[in-house]
């Protein structure tokens, strides 16, 4: 059988098939259903969601290995068509999900400099696409699977093939899959061209040799990000017993400075406690929901999210969430932080800390809220990992480890090709080389330094 894909413009989809769980919150059903129900995607919010399904057909039916359904930039009047395609799939194998954006906002990979070249150059960089979690820089699997399927190189070039198409439909410059796996970035890169094959076609034609045109590559980008890992080292990698546990891994001058800041907080007369899905009560929602908001007031901006989605979520998903609040001496609740965790039996079960705010400038209580009650937590559940959210060397002093992160990229316009793809080999070896010096700044002491792993 053979793979073809069809563009759909709405989530009729998810009842063709039983669908794998994904490995984070975020790609589950009920996240997106949040985002759509609230408006933070949608036409209005600038992030138009359409869905490439690839499914499998007998070779008998069609002499193409690709096919797919009609869509163009007029969605409304496709409609039918699309939803058509959609009833007509026997065997639903793999849905990526893809954006049409006429910004950037909510995506933490950037390319600005990229629409400022093609602004210089008189060509509109706009529309793209973007493959990613609104609003989310989490590392995950970016497409939702059929239960039985594995990704493979076929379903990879399927998807791509219909994110091609749409490019073409609308006149997007480019597509952009961020935070993706290290295996889907391994896939693509390996079944593709890359940049490395444009650096060898240019230096054949600047030596004047003989040389074959290639196809549109595929360009990697990689980033950094910091990584809470729950296991001592010096205990066979076993989790960590408590938080004294793992400050011991920390030399004396880090683990001092630790606990001066968690008793900074206290002399202010701070308490923090935790609370879980349905123990989270709705007043606990709108007093967070109003330090939420004051992250963004005070940069004289407006929140992407709005206190309906996170309602939806605390009803649709209430056993991925924990709660992190801080009160003043009166019991009053000054600062709030959100979590959303894995399953604690799944593979690589993960704390994600996503959402904070408070109501005042408090000394170190941005460190205890967002960082040691999640490292606290993480420990409690016997979680593997805390990713506590993009950027931040002040992750670094207090034990989380540097980590790639992943993203690919496809640009529509040949004249831009070789030096993007230039800037995306140079980006990868500077950020290589910052991950080495990040790592050589880890605070851990010599018997619990992690080993460096290039690839990681």
């Amino acid at each position: 059988m053979s793979l073809q894909y069809a563009l759909l413009n709405d989530t009729s989809w998810q009842s063709q098939a039983d669908w794998q769980t994904p490995d984070t919150p975020f790609m589950s059903f009920a996240f997106w259903q949040a985002l759509a129900d609230t408006g933070a995607i949608g036409e209005q919010a600038g992030w138009l969601p359409i869905f490439v399904l690839v499914h499998r057909v007998a070779d008998s039916q069609s002499g193409s290995s690709i096919d797919h359904a009609d869509h163009s930039e007029n969605h409304s009047e496709n409609h039918s068509a699309i939803n058509e395609a959609a009833q007509t799939v026997a065997h639903p194998v793999a849905v990526l999900p893809i954006f049409l954006k006429g910004h950037h906002r909510g995506e933490f990979v950037f390319d600005h400099s990229w629409a400022e070249a093609y602004a210089r150059y008189g060509v509109d960089y706009y529309p793209r696409l973007v493959t990613s979690v609104p609003y989310t820089p989490i590392t995950g699997q970016r497409l939702w699977l059929a239960k039985g399927e594995t990704l493979t190189t076929d379903i990879i070039k399927a998807a791509i093939a219909g994110v091609d198409d749409i490019a073409q439909q609308v006149g997007a410059s480019s597509w952009h899959g961020l935070f993706i796996t290290p295996e889907l970035a391994t896939i693509a890169t390996a079944s593709m061209p890359t940049d490395i094959d444009v650096a060898h076609l240019l230096a054949a034609q600047d030596n004047g040799l003989e040389s074959t045109a290639i196809d549109m590559p595929i360009l990697e980008r990689q980033g950094c990000q910091f990584l809470w890992q729950n296991k001592d080292l010096l205990q066979d990698c076993q989790p960590f017993a408590d938080f004294e546990a793992f400050l011991a891994t920390l030399k004396a001058k880090k683990r001092k400075t630790i606990r001066a800041e968690r008793r900074k907080v206290a002399e202010q007369g701070i308490s923090c406690q935790r609370k879980c899905g349905d123990a989270i009560t709705d007043e606990d929602w709108k007093a967070f929901y109003h330090c939420y908001v004051m992250t963004y007031a005070v940069r004289g901006q407006q929140p992407y999210l709005t206190i309906d989605f996170f309602m939806a979520l605390a009803a649709t998903m209430s056993e991925h969430l924990m709660l992190a609040q801080a009160l003043d001496a009166s019991g009053e609740i000054i600062a709030s932080s959100l979590f959303l965790y894995d399953d604690r039996h799944s593979e690589n079960a993960t704390l994600y800390g996503r959402y904070w705010g408070a109501l005042g400038e408090y000394d170190s209580l941005h460190f205890e809220l967002c960082y040691y009650q999640g490292i606290e937590f993480a420990i409690e559940q016997g979680l593997k990992y805390f990713d506590p959210g993009t950027q931040g060397e002040h992750k670094l002093v207090r034990g989380f480890i540097p980590t790639t992160t992943h993203s690919i990229h496809r640009i529509y316009d040949p004249r831009f090709v070789p030096a993007i793809a230039n800037f995306c080999a140079q980006d990868r070896e500077h950020m290589a080389q910052y991950r080495q010096q990040a790592f050589e700044a880890l605070p851990f002491n010599a018997d619990n330094m992690p080993a460096f792993d290039t690839n990681q």
